[in-house]
């Protein structure tokens, strides 16, 4: 939901790590965002004019988004990559095995390489989840199980959007993402890794904070 700008609760500035941080401590906050170059969420939401922020504003928009919640606590404002990074993906990238569920569905996941959980669309500046919205109260999965030789090729699509739909990569949209895996398994966190782990859940939070854009 957008509604006209107000001062805001905190002045953040960062990556969306730092962002992260933030809303996990102060949720249903307002925040101006001051933005670090290379911003996945700055760029979902078309914030491309921070610094006016805080000074004005009556001149932004207040922006309401979700949130990706984990089991620990920790939430992530973008995207949680499970495997091999999707923009990583190599001929010999290795599968996972792990067991997946979106909202109580299993996924198949033979032969899988990466598993992307996102409230946002962009990764590291790539589009990789064409469809994905911070604000409309639903997480999208997508689950990649690309042949070798068709890797290269879904990565040079990947800044366009067009890697999918590809019939290797499922997507599923919901709200609670459980895998369980028998070895520790790679995870990134809105683009920063994070210690590997046997078992993830993740649920999306609608309206956890506001933001102006």
């Amino acid at each position: 939901m957008n509604t006209p700008g107000s001062r805001p609760d905190f002045e953040v500035a960062g990556d969306d790590t730092v962002l992260a941080e933030w809303v996990a401590d102060h949720p249903g906050a307002l925040f101006a965002y001051h933005p670090e170059a290379g911003s996945d969420i700055a760029r979902a939401v078309g914030l491309v004019e921070p610094a006016t922020v805080a000074t004005s504003g009556d001149a932004h928009t207040e922006v309401t988004l979700d949130v990706l919640r984990l089991a620990d606590g920790d939430v992530a404002v973008n995207m949680i990559v499970v495997g091999t990074p999707p923009d990583q993906l190599r001929r010999f990238s290795r599968p996972i095995a792990a067991t997946l569920s979106v909202d109580g569905a299993a996924i198949a996941t033979q032969r899988t390489t990466t598993i992307v959980i996102a409230t946002g669309q962009y990764l590291r500046g790539l589009d990789v989840v064409p469809r994905g919205h911070p604000g409309d109260g639903r997480l999208e999965v997508q689950v990649y199980r690309l042949r070798a030789p068709e890797r290269r090729a879904m990565r040079a699509r990947l800044p366009q959007g067009t890697h999918i739909p590809h019939p290797r990569i499922a997507q599923r949209p919901g709200h609670h993402v459980e895998i369980v895996a028998a070895q520790p398994l790679a995870v990134e966190v809105d683009g920063r890794p994070r210690p590997a782990v046997r078992a993830l859940a993740v649920d999306i939070v609608p309206a956890a904070y506001r933001l102006l854009v």
